[in-house]
């Protein structure tokens, strides 16, 4: 379409409209360039992603990064302008891996304790949840209590081990290298219970009802069993070296929030009720690696 000036008066105004447009456009890929161009990581151009694979947290099919963190980190890592690469790991070593600078960031309901805080940086919350207590549907436990004489599964590496293996009058505590590794135990019944990431037990539960299982909370006790007793911020683990990728990280998880990304992303895996966005009333990082007055994000605008 042809635009004809009325008359010189326009026309220059219109020159010096177009001009201004054509020097905010560059301004802002500038400034969108320099932003870039300050976020280090391993390899320049690319996020090194840490995960473990279990579903519905972390998978990579065909190449792409999917599950509930995964598709949000995938996201992230769009906004912050750099390609996602990653790699594959049992959940020690990407712990071990993170530590060492190996990797840029790792995820996969990992939960916020403050020894992390020491060996990485911990992204603003995705998510939160409790311990939860995998069973048969004819089971009700409950409380710790119930697990006297009874055997319980989890996963090497988790931190809330060494605090199960304290449990007054437990069973036995199996461990074990892989999630799945539990699950298929608990449905053939060789252990009692098992705690693992309550996504991963409820999309488990979503995709085969013919397993009978269920999740119940744990009756927290939080004198006895601080770990197992708290409703845990779900975060990114960041390389420590790398603090202005978790500053770039955190400012797209906060527009997570704003756009209610993660219900969504979550709803698709069957986890769609809100309990999983409800902060804690008492926020662990207050005074650890958030200033006081912090406010833990929620998603109360989404539902």
């Amino acid at each position: 379409m042809t635009i004809i000036p009325h008359s010189r008066s326009a026309a220059r105004k219109l020159l010096t409209w177009a001009a201004a447009v054509a020097c905010s456009a560059t301004i802002a890929l500038s400034a969108s360039a320099g932003a870039n161009a300050e976020v280090k990581t391993i390899e320049a151009g690319k996020l090194t992603i840490g995960m473990n694979g279990d579903m519905p947290m972390t998978q990579l099919k065909d190449g792409t990064l999917g599950g509930t963190d995964g598709e949000i980190m995938t996201w992230v890592a769009s906004q912050i302008g750099l390609k996602s690469n990653v790699v594959q790991m049992d959940w020690a070593a990407l712990i071990e891996a993170t530590k060492q600078g190996k990797l840029d960031v790792m995820h996969g309901a990992m939960g916020w304790i403050e020894p992390r805080t020491k060996i990485m940086i911990l992204s603003e919350p995705i998510y939160y949840f409790g311990t939860q207590l995998a069973q048969k549907e004819e089971n009700n436990f409950a409380t710790f209590a119930d697990m006297k004489g009874r055997k319980v599964g989890t996963v090497t590496g988790f931190t809330l081990v060494p605090e199960l293996k304290s449990v007054e009058g437990i069973g036995e505590v199996k461990l074990y290298d892989t999630s799945d590794g539990v699950m298929q135990d608990l449905n053939a019944g060789r252990i009692d219970m098992a705690i693992l990431d309550p996504p991963l037990v409820q999309y488990a539960i979503f995709q085969h009802p013919e397993w009978k299982l269920k999740q119940v909370a744990v009756q927290a006790e939080p004198d006895k069993y601080p770990v197992m007793s708290a409703k845990y911020n779900v975060i990114f683990g960041i390389n420590k070296n790398e603090p202005e990728l978790a500053e770039a990280i955190n400012t797209a998880i906060k527009q997570v929030w704003k756009d209610c990304l993660n219900v969504k992303v979550m709803a698709k895996y069957g986890l769609a009720d809100k309990e999983w966005f409800i902060p804690p009333e008492k926020n662990p990082r207050i005074g650890v690696d958030r200033e006081e007055g912090y406010q833990s994000p929620d998603a109360k605008h989404c539902f």
